[in-house]
């Protein structure tokens, strides 16, 4: 007797123009021109904004790093945690 549930469709032959596509790969560059774009917004931004005059101690450039860097690196843990979270609702194969 078949198990009930939605019936699965029968699997395709492979073809050789079949491409899969690389999801961990094309994610990851995205992120990568992501921050990139953001990096470099800041840099010019607080270019100008220097050039204006507008740092007054050195309070200001320890902030830097956390301001051009802190967000890319949020955002590549939060892909990391969500495609770990994801691959938790994967079928086992040994059942």
């Amino acid at each position: 007797m078949a198990p009930y549930g939605i019936p699965r469709p029968p699997p395709r032959a492979r073809n050789d123009n079949d491409q899969t596509l690389n999801w961990r790969r094309g994610l990851f560059r995205i992120w990568l021109l992501l921050s990139v774009a953001w990096i470099m917004a800041w840099v010019v931004y607080l270019s100008i904004y220097g050039i204006q005059g507008g740092f007054r101690g050195q309070s200001d450039f320890l902030d830097l790093p956390i301001l051009l860097l802190g967000p890319p690196v949020a955002l590549l843990l939060f892909g990391a945690m969500a495609g770990w979270a994801f691959k938790g609702f994967i079928a086992d194969k040994d059942r």
